[in-house]
């Protein structure tokens, strides 16, 4: 049989303590659901076979991962240990390793899953763990080790003696399993234990009692095994997400002004030597180049492709736009589903007007271009190269190269009204004037 790495996300609790009517796993940080981002995460590291284990709620999760994932069903919940034997139909007839991860832990890295899996496969052992040392361990299950360090169990804080409870080395709850062993031993597994529960844990001990090898590594960074159980722990994830981006960014040689009030999303390639000005956003997906200025108060949103010395000034909005190199949008303006050509100038006040109440529609905008302030740009339209728009325009036609376009009402003057002319009708609280 062919050797496989199957990934389980555990993602059927209740999640009471979110205080919501909405499943725990599904609310969002950066833009992104916590289950749709740890099924990402064990894409990343190599996992294409995944099985996520739903319960409350299931319909909101199965719409947020769709077809990316398999499904298994908990009716009851009765402990980790129960909600992995859902996934054992799957299992069954394989050989090879399963990597359990659960939907309410965000932050772990796709490399700390790889090297989980190559210690696992390298050592030849039947259950390998991710662990974490805590000065203040309260509240996790303990590590429990022989005198030559391999772990003999693990041991939950409600069931730990005083002596266990001394532990600082404490379960992180990713696992690594050998397949056919963890079905052999779930059918093992009993609910003696104070809460009267399914221990996932306890399968590491009915390995051990079997003679097979286990083992575990000690993560890096504890914030990658940090879980979600309500909106503050929610926003400490977030903040912790946010640290970790922007300094990834800076390590590759973009400046942040403000690391603490700028938000910069998953999947966002930058280029050397771009500065980042405060109160910054850019959504995932979003390309920028190198040299390029963005902000302060810039929005750039979800299709974004800027080219090399782009800027993008203050209170400006950028959506599914491609920009070309050298081109400045500088500030108070809306570029959204239009593509702009290169050293194109776009002024104050201007927009692209892409929705119609039906449809979106593009706005094309050449090369060499300048536009004037407040432009209204009514999509769809295409203007050329080297094309001057006039302050105050409303395009709805397309322009042609080297033209200059005026769209705007011819100004009147008119003197002003002899008093005798004005007659002032009162009428409740409205001062009306007519000009009769």
């Amino acid at each position: 049989m062919e050797e496989k790495i199957i990934a389980v996300v555990l993602a059927a609790g209740k999640g009471t303590r979110m205080k919501s009517n909405k499943s725990k796993v599904t609310h969002k940080i950066y833009g992104k659901e916590l289950v749709a981002r740890v099924v990402e995460i064990a894409y990343k590291a190599g996992i294409k076979d995944i099985i996520s284990v739903v319960g409350h709620k299931k319909e909101e999760v199965e719409k947020v991962l769709g077809n990316s994932v398999k499904y298994a069903y908990q009716e009851e919940l009765l402990g980790t240990g129960h909600t992995v034997m859902q996934a054992v139909p799957y299992l069954k007839g394989k050989k090879g390793k399963v990597v359990v991860l659960y939907g309410d832990v965000p932050l772990i890295r796709p490399e700390t899953i790889k090297k989980l899996v190559r210690k696992s496969i390298k050592d030849k052992e039947y259950a390998t763990m991710l662990t974490a040392i805590y000065d203040n361990p309260t509240g996790y299950g303990r590590i429990i080790r022989d005198i030559g360090g391999n772990v003999k169990a693990v041991v939950e804080e409600k069931d730990a003696t005083e002596e266990e409870k001394c532990i600082k080395e404490i379960n992180a709850g990713v696992y690594c399993f050998d397949i056919e062993e963890l079905i052999l031993a779930l059918e093992k597994l009993t609910p003696n234990n104070v809460q009267g529960e399914y221990y996932l844990t306890d399968v590491i001990k009915i390995m051990n009692e079997k003679g097979l090898k286990t083992g575990a590594i000690i993560v890096e960074d504890n914030t990658e095994i940090l879980g979600v159980n309500d909106r503050a722990q929610l926003e400490m994830l977030a903040r912790i997400l946010k640290i970790r981006i922007n300094q990834e960014h800076m390590r590759n040689g973009v400046t942040i002004e403000d690391m603490d009030n700028t938000y910069i999303h998953d999947d966002v390639e930058i280029g050397i030597d771009t500065v980042i000005h405060p109160n910054t956003t850019i959504k995932s997906g979003v390309v920028i180049g190198e040299n390029c200025e963005i902000g302060p108060n810039a929005y750039i949103r979800e299709g974004c492709n800027l080219g090399n010395n782009v800027k993008i000034g203050s209170f400006v909005e950028v959506k599914k736009a491609t920009i070309g190199e050298g081109t400045k949008v500088p500030h108070l303006s809306y570029m959204g589903d239009c593509e702009i050509g290169r050293k194109t100038n776009i002024g104050c006040g201007t927009i692209t007007c892409n929705y119609d109440g039906f449809k979106k529609s593009k706005t094309i905008i050449g090369d060499n271009a300048f536009v004037g302030s407040n432009v209204n740009f009514i999509a769809p339209v295409t203007i050329g190269d080297n094309v001057l728009i006039a302050a105050g325009s409303t395009i709805t036609d397309d322009v042609p190269d080297d033209s200059l376009s005026i769209a705007r009402e011819r100004q009147l003057n008119k003197e002003r009204l002899e008093q005798k002319r004005l007659r002032k009708v009162k009428s409740g609280d409205v001062l009306k004037i007519s000009l009769k």
